[in-house]
């Protein structure tokens, strides 16, 4: 008979017992919006509105070359001259490069303020709204 031997640390343990794995589908999780923060709200939204200002202010230059370019302002021009009138005259000294994009900055700068503000009162209202029916109901997948 063999010797009863005594178990030393470079004997390797019994492997465990595989376990059967469920087979893995979607996982879901179901969560509720029930508050925005206004502070962040204010922040993404100055931050989006001063975006599309610089948007509004390039397309305004776009479009002004665009039209000098195709001559609008020069056929105008002529067309007011044959006219004759000095009130129709002055309606040129409007589309002048200089007055446009002061106008269109200035329709920025509106832009920026009035949207940054309109977010967070957005948010203000979705915290009071939230607090009557208990947010918005979102479902997220792990796919």
């Amino acid at each position: 008979m063999s010797e009863p031997t005594a178990l030393s640390s470079e004997t390797k343990a019994a492997p465990a017992p595989k376990r059967r794995s469920k087979p893995r589908g979607i996982r879901r999780a179901h969560m509720t919006i029930s508050k925005i923060d206004p502070w962040s709200t204010l922040k993404v939204s100055f931050l989006l509105s001063v975006g599309l200002g610089i948007i509004g202010v390039i397309a305004t230059v776009v479009m002004w070359n665009v039209l000098d370019s195709m001559h609008v302002f020069s056929s105008l021009d002529e067309l007011l001259k044959t006219l004759g009138s000095e009130e129709l005259m002055q309606l040129m000294q409007y589309l002048q490069f200089g007055r446009v994009m002061s106008f269109a900055i200035i329709v920025a700068v509106l832009d920026i303020v009035l949207l940054t503000f309109l977010g967070m009162i957005m948010a203000l209202l979705y915290n009071l709204i939230a607090m009557l029916v208990g947010g918005i109901h979102i479902t997220i997948t792990d796919e």
